[in-house]
């Protein structure tokens, strides 16, 4: 073989081995190929992790209405639903349902079963009896009111449990400004001594939120007040976020709502030692990690959810669990509730929705927000709601511009108006009471009703289930014996989950007149001067220029004498209108047309003004007692009020002063002119007795002077220097009850020196009384015992009155045995603290109430308020109280109430003809639909305008 064959046959040989290890490596990197995309990388969670991207995409938003109508249809069952609980029939109701804008009310039956409302209906009684047997339960309301259970879109119960202990309090945490990680869920307390209370009021449903100290201070939950069978705060709640028992929530589960609450302005600004400024970059800085966030999140799924995704290389989703809910915010799934009252705090959030696009659902106080409706308008997504109180203003400088008019303007620029208590701020028992006094002032009654239903059940996204009257919905039921926007309406029964939460409901059939829609006054032009002079319209009474202004249409006066409060003039319907003739203050003729000739009063050629009172009433005004009006112009602000005095039992007074023996005179202190005195002059509330303010054991002397009167030096602005001595017997922040008693024991020995033992020497003589602020029964008795001892050593009979009094009615025999008076304050119970707890809360949970029990007893008996807003709210408290007391007292007595027995019980005296009287349009001062027109001053021999126009 030759060597050129060799060489050939070796070449072949090589390039035949090379192709094949070609061919080889190329099929093997095929293979490879092929058994890497056969054994390709994958999480054991994968397909949770796509199912979790794809559920981001997914809206929380309310479904179509379709939607709804088909799940209400296929809805056998609540989830709530307790087993063994008896199907009801409410046979012949009055039904506001809720629908076409709060404005329809239907006669019908309504049938309750498994939690929900079955139907809703003309129901055939037999037919049902067939279909449960003996379990229907059938209740005739005989044409009583219907309504859905009032819903609190503002509350704090079960985190502030009652009665306040600091252990048990959980609304506020201090430890971050922002802290969206925190749930008001973990600190709901299950024994609130609220809960039966407020369901007595009709409220069956509340959103807890936390506090606001903290800028974002946490998640809120919807809870139904009612007991359950688990007893656990979880088993309380409505449709809870599933994120609540896990934080990696079953993706294919319909989402459900979550809810948060944010606070800006002056609350975080003083928790946290920061301004506004600080507080919104806090927020700003909060969003800006969770849009971050928000964006690693949307880039992780979009390459999950991608065709080629490599997985490992995606690593893990980005979800930091303390900024989890915050994102969800981003999300457009989080409700968002805003504590804001300022125009200049409301703007700054309405721009944080819009930076970082997310959706407000509500604002809550908003003081100023009906100054500014275009600004809420401009909110990111749909115009929040706004959340108020109705009367309760200037407690703080954000609320000074709040107005009683602000629900029904805000109404009227089409912004969603909601009624809140934020409990125990206000007691949630009195929730209605807030749609009631929005309606006087003006909201539409359709929309007062929607306030504490619908429009809460709206803004909480639970609109498909709650708020509303219809087949399909909870069975959260509430029977009025009286219209419900009719002052004082109390639940006959209350149906939450279709259980009847009342066991003996204590409730007397209403006049036929309370079951009517209420009359309310005009008050237009009042709320056009509110937006003119933005938000504080001038108050200040206006004198009438003439010497004499009869009024005509009078169906009622009453007089002061020296035995109290006297009718002198009563027309009856059929029986023709009143006269009332007032020349220089002073009635010189009532009567009819007849007796007081009007044509004679037009003596030269003059007509004296003529004023129509419109079926109204002239009647001596009222007395308030118990806040500090007249040294507070603004609760939070010490530069607005005179402050509080030294206690001698905390602090050293000052030897200037006299030293520890010093007094202290209220009247040294007053500040005229304020909004809230105006205001409460206004309604009618035309005096004050008001103490030094005090949280100690020493209050001083107190003062009696006008709420009409511009400064001191007016004549008449003062009406008596020093009325009674007043001190405080408590528990909180105070040394032991029994050092006060004994303080109280050395100062009425008669052996004390200096201004102490003059004042107090007077009280030993009864010449002085002494007014005593106690709550518990217990500190009430050992004043009983305290007062004998010393009148026993002095041979003299002392004055005493009891103020506060929560557990007074426990003593009502004891108190009227030892001449002892009451002073009710505030006038509806509320177990606030442990030496509150003992209340008798009336009716529906029991037939008396304080003031009927201590009435019967002989007790003579007033009452009070705590803040001085509520000043003006005296006469809704008075006839709030008649109701209550169902009919067991005379007007005469009412009125006595409210002023000669305050007088009394505070060591007023007065000259009852120089008694300033009040002339109301539309009833007397005791009718929630009056309004006060004028006033009549005998002792400044003027009239004083209120709203006349002739």
């Amino acid at each position: 073989m030759t060597r050129a064959f060799v060489a050939l046959v070796v070449f072949a040989c090589l390039a035949t081995v090379f192709c094949y290890s070609q061919l080889y490596d190329d099929f093997s990197v095929v293979l490879q190929k092929h058994r890497y995309k056969k054994s390709k990388y994958k999480p054991p969670n994968a397909r949770e992790i796509v199912a979790r991207c794809q559920q981001l995409q997914a809206k929380t938003e309310t479904a179509d209405v379709d939607y709804w109508e088909e799940f209400r249809r296929r809805r056998t069952t609540s989830d709530r639903f307790e087993r063994g609980t008896k199907p009801v029939l409410i046979k012949n109701g009055k039904i506001w349902t809720g629908r076409r804008n709060g404005t329809e009310v239907i006669y019908a039956d309504v049938l309750l079963n498994k939690g929900i409302i079955k139907e809703v209906g003309y129901l055939d009684i037999a037919s049902l009896q067939e279909t449960f047997g003996d379990d229907l339960l059938v209740a005739d309301v005989q044409g009583a009111w219907i309504t859905p259970g009032i819903v609190d879109i503002h509350s704090h119960i079960g985190n502030a449990p009652l009665p306040l202990l600091d252990g048990a309090h959980d609304v506020d945490s201090l430890k971050n400004i922002a802290a969206p990680w925190l749930r008001s869920l973990d600190g709901l307390n299950t024994h609130d001594e609220s809960y039966p209370l407020s369901i007595a009021g009709g409220v069956t449903t509340a959103l807890v939120l936390p506090g606001s100290e903290a800028a974002i201070g946490g998640q809120a939950f919807v809870v139904k007040l009612r007991e359950t069978s688990e007893r656990s705060p979880s088993a309380m709640l409505v449709e809870p976020p599933y994120h609540i028992n896990t934080s990696f929530p079953n993706p294919n589960l319909p989402p459900r709502w979550r809810y948060m609450k944010h606070a800006c302005g002056e609350t975080p600004h003083e928790a946290f030692k920061s301004t506004r400024m600080d507080t919104m970059w806090a927020f700003r800085e909060a969003y800006n990690t969770a849009k971050r966030i928000k964006e690693k999140q949307d880039q992780f799924c979009s390459r999950v959810l991608s065709k080629n995704v490599n997985w490992k290389e995606l690593g893990e989703f980005p979800d930091p669990l303390q900024w989890e809910a915050l994102v969800d915010v981003l999300r457009g799934r989080v409700k968002l509730n805003v504590h804001c009252y300022e125009a200049v705090d409301l703007d700054a959030m309405v721009r944080l929705s819009n930076e970082f696009k997310f959706p407000i659902a509500a604002f809550h106080h908003a003081s100023e927000a009906y100054l500014v409706p275009e600004v809420l308008k401009r909110a990111h997504g749909k115009t929040p709601a706004v959340a108020l109180f109705a009367s309760a203003a200037r407690y703080k400088r954000e609320a000074y511009r709040a107005s009683e008019f602000a629900p029904r303007i805000l109404a009227q620029n089409g912004i969603t108006v909601v009624m809140k208590s934020d409990h125990p701020l206000q007691d949630s028992r009195r929730l209605l009471y807030e749609a009631q006094q929005a309606y006087y002032y003006g909201l539409p009654w359709n929309l007062a009703l929607a306030s504490v239903t619908t429009n809460p059940a709206e803004v909480m996204g639970l609109s498909h289930r709650i708020g509303y009257v219809r087949e399909g919905f909870d069975a959260d039921i509430v029977v009025w014996d009286s219209h419900p926007l009719a002052l004082g309406a109390t639940p006959a029964q209350v149906f939450i989950d279709g259980i009847p939460q009342l066991e003996e409901p204590q409730v007397t059939r209403k006049p036929h007149n309370f079951q009517r829609l209420p009359k309310v006054p005009n008050f237009d032009k009042e709320a056009a001067e509110v937006l003119k002079y933005d938000g504080l319209p001038p108050l200040e009474p206006k004198q009438s220029s003439e010497e004499t202004t009869v009024f005509t249409n009078v169906k009622s006066v009453f007089k002061r004498t020296r035995e109290g409060i006297t009718s002198v003039l009563s027309v009856e319907e059929g029986d023709g209108t009143g006269v009332v003739v007032v020349t220089g203050g002073t009635m010189t003729c009532i009567g009819t047309h007849i007796a007081c000739d009007i044509a004679a009063v037009n003596s030269g050629g003059i007509r004296p003004p003529i004023v129509d009172l419109d079926g109204g009433s002239i009647a001596p005004g009222f007395l308030t007692f118990g806040s500090p009006l007249g040294l507070q112009n603004i609760a939070a602000e010490a530069s607005t009020n005179d402050g509080d005095i030294l206690d001698p039992l905390v602090n050293s007074l000052p030897n200037i002063m006299g030293g520890d023996t010093a007094i202290v005179r209220a009247s040294d202190g007053l500040e005229f002119a304020s909004r809230d005195a105006f205001l409460a002059y206004r309604t009618g509330v035309t005096t004050a007795v008001t103490a030094p303010k005090s949280d100690g054991f020493y209050g001083g002397l107190g003062v009696h002077f006008s709420t009409g009167a511009r400064n001191r030096l007016e004549p008449g602005a003062v009406l008596q220097e020093v009325t009674a001595m007043h001190v405080s017997i408590k528990h909180i922040g105070k040394p032991s009850v029994s050092t006060q008693i004994a303080a109280l024991r050395r100062l009425l020995s008669g052996k004390v020196e200096g201004a102490a033992g003059h004042y107090f020497g007077k009280v030993r003589d009864g010449r002085l009384p002494l007014v005593v602020e106690a709550h518990s029964a217990d500190v009430i008795a050992t004043l009983l015992i305290l007062k004998q001892q010393v009148e026993l050593d002095a041979r003299k009979s002392i004055q005493m009155t009891i103020t506060g009094a929560s557990e007074a009615h426990l003593l009502a025999k004891e108190l009227a045995n030892a001449g002892v008076g009451v002073v009710l304050s505030p006038s509806r119970p509320f177990p606030a603290t442990w030496e509150d707890r003992r209340i008798l809360p009336g009716p529906p949970l029991t037939n008396k109430t304080a003031l009927t029990t201590l009435l019967d007893e002989g007790v003579l008996v007033g009452i009070g308020c705590l803040s001085i807003w509520e000043a003006r709210n005296l006469p809704f408290d008075l006839t709030w109280a008649a109701i209550d007391a169902g009919g067991r007292m005379t007007r005469e007595e009412v009125f006595a109430i409210g002023s000669t027995n305050l007088e009394t019980l505070l060591g007023v005296k007065r000259d009852p003809d120089l008694v300033e009287l009040v002339a109301t349009r539309g009833g007397d001062l005791l009718d929630a639909h009056s309004k006060v027109a004028a006033m009549i001053s005998p002792r400044g021999k003027a009239i004083y305008l209120m709203d006349t126009d002739y």
